[in-house]
């Protein structure tokens, strides 16, 4: 009995082997820059090779803790740079995947080992015998190493502490606890989301859609029938409050019943209902923040932000309020009085007529056509001839497409990056268009983390939602995606430029509010005159647009700045009021919190909903960045002073490109952001006024 026992498990660990071996995460890649071998990646892979990685990583550790000499940099904190690359592989495929590329096998997967993951994390943060090993390295061996070597050892030691590595044994278990349950969660939260984003807006009548299109209407028609409700028109929603398409639409009903299904999207008590979810992610975030040592979340998680507390950034939130709310009240009454022309004199402008309205009035007084417009930004030449070209004139960089490399959905398009001596620096993915299986929004991140250590070289993809077109039809953007592709770009631009030795802190990982800083200041190329004549042509004519028509469409843009900035301001304050909740703060309902919390801040504005409410809040209740969505508006400072550096010095020069390079984008997170600030535009604060000039509030 025994002996077939043994003679079984011997087999089951054979197979075991046999399948690890063939598994595409578990040994180094063979392939081109290190990218991932989509034709060899099946969703049977993720499991086993997480397990492996979680073991292989466990070994590394192990390792790491048992060596019988003295910490020093290179055994301990190199050696941590070193380990874990199993995990990291697999983990950077799997997640692309259930953000760009989701199905019911992966969700499965996400479920199960999201917490197993947090835990296996939880293990090595909280592992006393390793933290005693980073501390005397922090403590006693940072003599003769390198800046670089000094701030990452730093950046461990304080994150170690972050993570809770001084607490006491019981408190580990009840903070390893807490971090399994809120994996969970949050998993949980962004499934639920995507599904309920998911379901369209059906239309009984074409009437009610009147002001699309014919494809417009064709498409809704098909998205209709494929939704089972054939003669019918359907339209699917995006992630945030406010619906492009209600500047279409000309019937006031339609308008609102898009934006009720927007704004009531998981709180409506059906199955995507997901305001018992962040209520309890809101509890036990402020239980972990009290459990390591902070009243509020926002305090834990800020500390090593340039914020460095939620009060600080809640100051600057509200100093922009109070700044924006005369513009608000200005713009809405101005659009009233514009609607009444037409509406009659008792006209009330409500949410869902902001849109349409401000696009009549761009119209009349720009004479803008957001249809028009659209001819002139043809996808591949914003791509190529826009953001492909800004980057060549600024930092030298040229994009060849690749043909060979394997992508995990046709719609997928990979680039070489080479610098201006034609070496290859970086590769490039770009996923366009929208499709159920994707997440809402725009996104970058990295398939492989530049590091001269590790021998890497960055593998970057960015993630849009375009609509996709009919076959052999251009794809045809609005500003708004343009300007969106731009952003997603100076994500993309942060990561091939970085060249820094450490993966820890090379490219993105920067903090919160300075991350956006590279994304928001590469959006100001998009309306840089040079820039603009190459990439906005008819896709009829291939004729540029016309200076008179760029004019009017920048100024268009500039009256709508209330809305705009409002949205934002409004959304940054549900977010830190949330995880500004101490342990027995308590909240029965969400709908009266968001309207207390924006009440306080003189932001309750039924005309300028925030951008995104509670319920369907992704970024922070499942992408990261609970209490630093305010990082967007803080970063947009950064990125105006900057720009404003730029303008004064000569403008668009590849002078001013490769020192932006050198002094910011090439540096990741090796050096204090706020040093590397200074230096290049010679301040030490950073100065809100440019912000202010830019968003039409001076």
């Amino acid at each position: 009995m025994l002996l077939a026992i043994a003679t079984m498990l011997l087999a089951c660990n054979k197979q075991k082997q046999a399948d690890l071996a063939d598994n595409p995460f578990v040994h180094p890649s063979e392939t081109y820059m290190n990218a991932p071998d989509f034709t060899k990646i099946k969703a049977e892979h993720f499991a086993p090779a997480f397990d492996e990685g979680m073991r292989q990583h466990n070994e590394e550790i192990a390792a790491i803790v048992d060596n019988a000499e003295a910490p020093t940099f290179t055994n301990t904190i190199e050696a941590l740079e070193r380990a874990g690359q199993v995990l990291q592989r697999t983990s950077a495929v799997f997640f692309a995947l259930t953000s760009a590329d989701t199905n019911d096998e992966l969700r499965a997967i996400e479920a199960e080992y999201v917490p197993k993951l947090t835990a296996h994390s939880d293990e090595i943060m909280l592992n006393d015998k390793l933290f005693a090993r980073i501390k005397t390295v922090y403590e006693t061996g940072l003599e003769g190493l390198q800046p670089d070597q000094v701030r990452l050892t730093k950046q461990y030691y304080d994150n170690y502490v972050k993570a809770g590595a001084n607490l006491s044994a019981e408190d580990k278990e009840k903070l390893k606890k807490l971090n399994g349950e809120e994996a969970e969660l949050t998993a949980k939260f962004g499934n639920m989301l995507t599904d309920a984003t998911n379901v369209p807006v059906f239309f009984t009548d074409k009437s009610q859609l009147d002001g699309l299109s014919e494809s417009e209407l064709q498409e809704a028609a098909d998205l209709a029938k494929e939704e089972g409700k054939k003669g019918q028109w359907a339209i699917r929603l995006v992630n945030t409050t406010q619906q492009p398409v209600m500047a279409k639409l000309n019937n006031r009903d339609s308008r609102k019943a898009i934006l009720e299904a927007s704004i009531n999207r998981c709180n409506n008590g059906d199955k995507y209902d997901t305001q018992s979810i962040i209520k309890r992610l809101a509890t036990l975030r402020a239980e972990k923040a009290q459990l390591l040592g902070f009243k509020t979340f926002a305090d834990w998680t800020l500390q090593d932000a340039l914020a460095k507390n939620g009060e600080t950034a809640r100051n600057f939130l509200e100093r922009l309020a109070k700044l924006y709310q005369p513009k608000a009240a200005e713009d809405a009454k101005m659009l009233e009085e514009f609607a009444r022309k037409s509406e009659g004199p008792d006209f009330k402008l409500e949410a869902y007529d902001w849109a349409y309205y401000a696009e009549k009035m761009r119209k009349e007084q720009y004479d803008i056509d957001e249809t028009q417009l659209s001819e002139y930004f043809v996808l591949d030449s914003v791509l190529h001839n826009g953001v492909f070209y800004a980057a060549n004139k600024l930092y030298g960089l040229t994009f060849e497409q690749r043909t060979d490399v394997s992508v995990y959905h046709p719609d997928v398009t990979v680039y070489d990056v080479k610098n201006d001596k034609g070496e290859v620096i970086a590769l490039f993915y770009f996923d366009p268009y929208a499709r159920p299986s994707k997440s809402g929004g725009a996104w970058m991140s990295n398939f492989v983390e530049q590091s001269t250590l590790l021998g890497n070289k960055p593998v970057i993809y960015n993630v849009c939602n375009n609509k996709k077109p009919a076959a052999g039809q251009p794809c045809l953007m609005t500003w708004d995606e343009v300007t969106t592709l731009f952003h997603e770009f100076g994500h993309a631009l942060h990561g091939m430029l970085s060249t820094q030795t450490y993966p820890s802190i090379s490219g993105t990982n920067v903090s919160r509010d300075f991350v956006e800083f590279p994304s928001q200041f590469n959006e100001h190329w998009a309306s840089e005159p040079t820039v603009f004549a190459n990439y906005a042509k008819h896709y009829k004519t291939g004729e540029a647009m016309p200076t008179e028509l760029r004019d009017k469409m920048i100024a268009a843009g500039n009256f709508n700045q209330a809305y705009s900035i409002g949205e934002n301001i409004a959304s940054s304050l549900i977010d830190q009021c949330w995880h500004a909740l101490a342990v027995g703060d308590k909240v029965d309902d969400v709908q009266a919190f968001e309207q207390e919390a924006l009440t306080k801040y003189g932001m309750l504005n039924a005309q300028i909903p925030p951008r995104y409410r509670s319920p369907y809040f992704r970024h922070i209740w499942s992408n990261g960045y609970s209490a630093g969505y305010y990082s967007y508006l803080w970063s947009e400072a950064v990125d105006n002073e900057v720009y404003a550096w730029i303008e004064a010095h000569g403008g668009m020069t590849r002078e001013n490109g490769q020192r932006l390079a050198d002094i910011l984008l090439s540096r990741g997170n090796s050096e204090d952001l706020m040093v590397l600030f200074e230096q290049f535009t010679g301040h030490k604060e950073v100065d809100i006024e440019p912000l202010l000039r830019f968003r039409g509030l001076r």
